[in-house]
């Protein structure tokens, strides 16, 4: 069995999937795919099961509604552990994200807990974009960084390889957040469970076909949910610039009970 699971969220992604899947398994014989698709009204879910009758390799976790990117990612990682993949990664299924960098990403779990594919580090790049989603993009990373005491540079990207036992370390099942925020808030348990990570320059793409997810609300949720984290963990930084601990980040179970107090750990 391949050791490593590329864990794929659709919604309406009918036009891009087969050429994601091809060419994954084209990069790869390393990975196996698990399409999570949320009940997609254009038939993306009949043409993964399609695919995974073509191919051992494909498999596809059919849920009833359409409930966020963070609870699909959920279900995605709790399907892979409880099938002993050593590697999780997440990837979009719009194409943005290309199959081609897979290998680097999953090489680099070798030495690190975390790899995060980055758009903003030296390297990296996006293909295609408008200057008002490179803004939001760079400036959601910046606000979080500044909020939330991270050191990386792209910290609202979604193309990520995670090793088995850094998903519990940080304890992805209690992650609540949804949109881009469920990357923040992911990154930063990671940082704060004291898990290594690394930023691998990638390219991001535009989406091969059909129309962006990227919702008012999505940007919101971050917004609130960024602030009140950045706000409860103030004490915390203070304490570690203090005793020069070089993690102010929250542990796991710190965290959980920290979002629960701001009220911030309830699906949006």
């Amino acid at each position: 069995m391949s050791d490593t699971l590329v864990v794929i969220p659709t919604y309406n992604e009918i036009d891009n999937l087969r050429a994601i899947t091809d060419r994954v398994l084209a990069t790869t014989e390393r990975a196996d795919i698990l399409v999570v698709d949320d009940d997609s009204p254009d038939g993306t879910g009949g043409l993964a099961d399609r695919l995974a009758a073509q191919s051992p390799r494909i498999h596809v976790l059919h849920r009833s509604t359409k409930s966020g990117l963070g609870d699909a990612y959920r279900a995605g990682f709790a399907w892979g552990l409880a099938r002993d993949y050593d590697v999780l990664v997440e990837m979009d299924g719009d194409g943005s994200h290309r199959p081609e960098e897979l290998p680097a990403l999953i090489d680099a779990t070798v030495e690190s807990d975390v790899v995060v594919g980055s758009r903003w580090v030296a390297g990296g790049e996006v293909q295609n974009w408008a200057l008002r989603r490179e803004l939001l993009s760079r400036g959601g990373s910046f606000y979080a960084r500044l909020a939330l005491g991270l050191p990386f540079r792209d910290i609202t990207g979604g193309f990520r390889a995670y090793r088995a036992s850094a998903l519990v370390a940080l304890g992805y099942a209690s992650v609540r957040a949804q949109g881009y925020c469920f990357q923040i808030e992911m990154l930063w348990r990671a940082w704060g469970a004291g898990l290594s990570i690394r930023e691998l320059p990638i390219r991001f793409d535009e989406r091969l076909s059909g129309e962006s997810k990227m919702e008012f609300g999505i940007i919101t949720e971050a917004l609130r949910r960024v602030t009140g984290w950045g706000v409860a963990n103030l004490p915390h930084r203070f304490a570690a610039a203090v005793s020069g601990r070089k993690r102010p980040g929250p542990s796991s179970r710190r965290a959980s009970r920290e979002l629960a107090s701001t009220g911030a750990g309830e699906s949006a």
